[in-house]
């Protein structure tokens, strides 16, 4: 058996914006993300650079003297890695690497990476590299003029064409193969979804590392890989689940993010059709992140570009255990921390007051699943009695728990 290797993290600088879209507050809480997920890649961040432009430069997307300072620390740190909050045009990307000789990422390039490191199943694998190349087709460079061995080399060339363009059209083929390869498996994922038969579907939702995997372990008695970093779940997971006596399909999906990239939302069409075809969409939300209302609006956003914005939805504010903040009026002075806040008084916050359903728990420490399974338990049978009106009278809520 081979001895696990130590990971050997490498070292990163990051580079953002502000701009008139983008204030100093909403650049730091972006910075916090992508170092984040610079850290979830195998990165250690050494130092943040930003600078305040209209817009990013089209070459360079900071400004000459910036790039400057950054080359210099880049060089006397030896960091091997720059990363860029935004996506870098081609040209850009090209620029930099130029001036500065270090690996040049963006943020989609980053959140691409980690997902091929986290894809686990050939399907996953497949959806990932499909990304990937759709991603770089345009960004070639000098680097990519390996790509002619997977041909066989010799005779693969064209009358006139160069290395660049051979690239291109192997990565185009390419393209089309993992297309090819994702329809097939598309279709049999769609029969597998038509076999479950006529059981309730309900699918986890939310922002990256809000806790879907540990409520899945909690609600399905299993165990689904669950970490605190940032899309510590890739693969779909789907679990027979009981409440009471009313079963269930429950659905363990992957977790969006802001800026999420066109590609893997095309390419993760079919994982997200696990979302679409669910009849019942629990929205897990962390409510101990400060940007927890960003991060709603951002799945928000997302389930309506795939139009699965109009299902019914629980809102489920996980990580009450985990809550703190402070607040200073002028009369009073006192922080108020998690220990002051009990779920009498989540339930008068603003939060409480959705048009949808909503609970407020823990799933760590199970705090108030009760009143959660309940609430899962009443909005499952709505659906399965408007599916099969004659046998209603079959099912009653008990915590199988307590039984």
């Amino acid at each position: 058996m081979l001895e696990k290797k130590e990971h050997i993290y490498e070292k990163a600088v990051l580079v953002g914006l502000i701009t008139k879209e983008q204030d100093e507050d909403k650049l730091t809480e972006y910075l916090d993300e992508l170092e984040f997920l610079a850290y979830t890649a195998g990165a250690t961040v050494e130092k943040r650079f930003t600078q305040k432009m209209l817009q990013p430069d089209s070459k360079t997307f900071v400004g000459k003297g910036k790039m400057e300072e950054i080359r210099d620390f880049v060089k006397e740190n030896e960091i091997g890695t720059v990363i860029f909050d935004d996506e870098l045009s081609p040209s850009q990307l090209k620029n930099l690497e130029r001036e500065m000789e270090v690996k040049i990422l963006d943020r989609t390039n980053l959140i691409l990476d980690i997902f091929a490191q986290r894809a686990q199943t050939s399907y996953a694998r497949t959806q990932v590299e499909l990304a990937q190349y759709e991603y770089l087709l345009p960004r070639l460079t000098r680097m990519w003029t390996h790509l002619e061995r997977q041909r066989g080399g010799i005779g693969m060339r064209g009358p006139g064409e160069t290395e660049i363009e051979t690239d291109r059209r192997i990565i185009r083929d390419r393209i089309s193969l993992l297309k090819e390869k994702l329809k097939t498996i598309d279709k049999q994922m769609a029969t597998q979804r038509n076999n479950r038969g006529k059981m309730v579907r309900v699918a986890l939702v939310g922002y990256t590392n809000v806790g879907k995997s540990t409520l899945m372990n909690a609600l399905s008695k299993s165990e689904v890989f669950a970490e605190n970093k940032l899309f510590a779940t890739l693969d779909t997971t789907v679990r027979k689940v009981v409440i009471g006596n009313l079963p269930f399909l429950l659905t363990d999906t992957v977790g969006f993010i802001r800026k999420l990239p066109t590609q893997l939302v095309e390419s993760f069409k079919s994982t997200l059709d696990e979302v679409r075809e669910a009849d019942l969409l629990i929205h897990v939300v962390d409510i101990s992140h400060e940007s927890f209302e960003d991060h709603i609006a951002s799945v928000n956003q997302i389930l309506q570009e795939i139009d699965a914005h109009r299902k019914p939805i629980i809102m489920i504010f996980n990580k009450i255990d985990d809550f703190s903040y402070e607040k200073k009026d002028e009369d009073d002075l006192t922080p108020i921390t998690k220990k002051n806040i009990s779920l009498d008084e989540w339930k008068k916050t603003w939060m409480a007051k959705s048009k949808f359903p909503t609970v407020f728990i823990s799933a760590l420490t199970k705090e108030n699943f009760p009143e959660m399974k309940k609430l899962i338990y009443d909005e499952v049978l709505k659906i399965h009695i408007s599916r099969f009106p004659y046998n209603d009278f079959l099912f009653e809520y008990y915590d199988d728990e307590e039984v």
